[in-house]
């Protein structure tokens, strides 16, 4: 017990070392890796033998991308803040684009019903994982321009509509796991923000929802639910994988079977190097082995929300919070449904499950972590004092720049005269349009009385002929009469004095 409470007194003092974040990050991310890596080779094997006569096929791409996530985890943790949250925006917006490419027959692959790849050569590349990074940077950094408190409308705005059309596109795939991780960002994100718990509730009531519509849209994510309500119900179907995944555990024992002794993966448990291979872990190196893959996630967890508490800048404060969620998260939901606590969703196990992309943009967001553990202020200050330590040394990597709250706020300040002339242009712009419209409408209605006006006196000269037209033989005033007309007119007057027409004689 001594012993005990001597290592854990260490481990405390360890804690305290200004760098102590950095390393616990760099440290969790490369066990989990390798323990991947090992994992992936053992459940993969019989699998990929069978269909490509190599023990090793999914092993090497497993490799090969756990390779690029270690470039992806450098280069985040060398990229300055501010270039992060210049690319945030262009980054969603490459990520809306891809996901929109991905579903275009001859563009996007078309594999086990669903269109969520790009395939490039012998690899696959997953656009959808891209958006989980690309939404949680460019949802911190549009919410740490707004300040603590602010009205709901503007932490709401942009972010919920932009994680919507993303949710949509990837709804279209389809790819209902990843629109759960949406939903966490989204959620996260806005927690984090101070959104208020009225408000929380009332999303979160809305978003359950439209996750049960979601559910029976689908019969086979239907199918799932029923079978996790009732297990016995179809054991040889809908239940199958999660009744031999716990067969799995349960064989394990304590200790488990050994390294490669797996029985599940020779056909009996369907994607066991995938959704599945924490039932692996559990049969080969037992509870222990079981024990020690969740105590990596919850230590990462403090690690995170460590670095988040830690941070005085707001963009990462939001960027570690929402990413930590996210991965502890998405683990919890996969070991859940291992176990049986959960329905399947297919969600799967952070750098440890086999998934080329998600392995790569997994390490590339403990690389954006281990970033921002570099820059809680007490880090800072040792790093410029130079206790870089061996390994900052062997990577070379850059001071971090001290965050300063007062170019912040004149950023914040800047941002907002920015966002008022815009507003103020738009009013102007709007006040111009409504000034155009009602000269328009002026000039319409003139245009409509001079046509009228022009008509009616068309109307007025067309009818005047037929008013004026004197009756036949009443000649007009000051025109000679004809000769017959006299004739007629001097007849008329001779029978008017009762003298006859003819043989008058004067």
């Amino acid at each position: 017990m001594t012993g005990l409470a001597a290592a854990w007194a260490r481990f405390v003092a360890w804690l305290a070392r200004p760098l102590a974040s950095f390393h616990l990050v760099v440290t969790i991310a490369t066990l989990l890796t390798v323990l991947g890596l090992v994992m992936v080779l053992s459940a993969s094997s019989v699998e990929a033998y069978a269909d490509t006569g190599s023990s090793y096929s999914m092993f090497t791409t497993q490799a090969t991308f756990a390779v690029l996530g270690a470039l992806l985890f450098y280069i985040a943790l060398r990229t300055p803040v501010r270039v992060l949250r210049r690319i945030a925006t262009p980054a969603f917006v490459v990520s809306l684009l891809m996901l929109f490419l991905v579903l275009i027959p001859g563009i996007g692959t078309l594999s086990g019903g669903a269109r969520r790849w790009f395939t490039l050569g012998p690899l696959s590349l997953q656009p959808s994982e891209l958006a989980k990074v690309a939404l949680i940077v460019w949802g911190a950094h549009v919410l740490a321009t707004r300040p603590r408190g602010a009205p709901w409308k503007e932490l709401v705005v942009p972010l919920v509509p932009g994680a919507l059309v993303a949710s949509f596109l990837v709804i279209m795939q389809p790819n209902y796991s990843t629109t759960v991780t949406f939903v966490i960002v989204v959620g996260a994100l806005l927690w984090f923000a101070g959104l208020s718990m009225r408000m929380f509730a009332g999303a979160a009531i809305g978003v359950g929802i439209v996750g049960v519509v979601l559910v029976f849209a689908a019969d086979y994510r239907a199918a799932r639910l029923f079978s996790f309500l009732n297990p016995s119900d179809d054991p040889q179907g809908a239940g199958y994988q999660s009744r031999q995944a716990k067969f799995s555990l349960a064989d394990g024992g304590w200790f488990g079977r050994g390294l490669g002794q797996s029985r599940a993966k020779w056909n009996y448990l369907p994607n066991s190097h995938n959704d599945f291979i924490f039932a692996i872990i559990g049969e080969e190196l037992g509870f222990i082995g079981c024990a020690a893959v969740i105590g990596l996630f919850a230590l990462f967890a403090y690690a995170g929300l460590r670095i988040s508490m830690r941070s005085v800048d707001p963009f990462l404060r939001l960027l570690t919070a929402a990413a930590t969620t996210w991965i502890v998260a998405q683990s919890m939901i996969n070991i859940g449904y291992v176990v049986g606590l959960m329905p399947v969703t297919g969600q799967q196990l952070p750098l440890v499950s086999a998934g080329g992309t998600s392995t790569a943009v997994t390490l590339l967001m403990f690389g954006i972590i281990a970033n921002a553990a570099r820059h809680e202020p007490e880090a800072v200050a040792a790093l410029h004092a130079g206790q870089d330590g061996r390994f900052g040394r062997l990577l070379r990597l850059p001071k971090p720049e001290q965050y300063s709250p007062a170019k912040a706020a004149e950023a914040r300040r800047a941002a907002a005269a920015k966002a008022d002339r815009k507003r103020a242009a738009q009013r102007e712009a709007q006040r111009r349009s409504a000034q155009q419209r009602e000269r328009r409408t002026r000039e319409d209605q003139r245009r409509r009385e001079e046509q009228r006006r022009r008509e009616q006196q068309q109307r007025r000269r067309a009818e005047a002929p037929r008013r004026q037209e004197p009756r036949r033989g009443t000649p007009r005033r000051g025109q000679a009469l004809a000769s017959d007309q006299r004739r007629d007119r001097s007849s008329g007057r001779a029978q008017e004095r009762g003298f006859p027409e003819r043989g008058f004689r004067r």
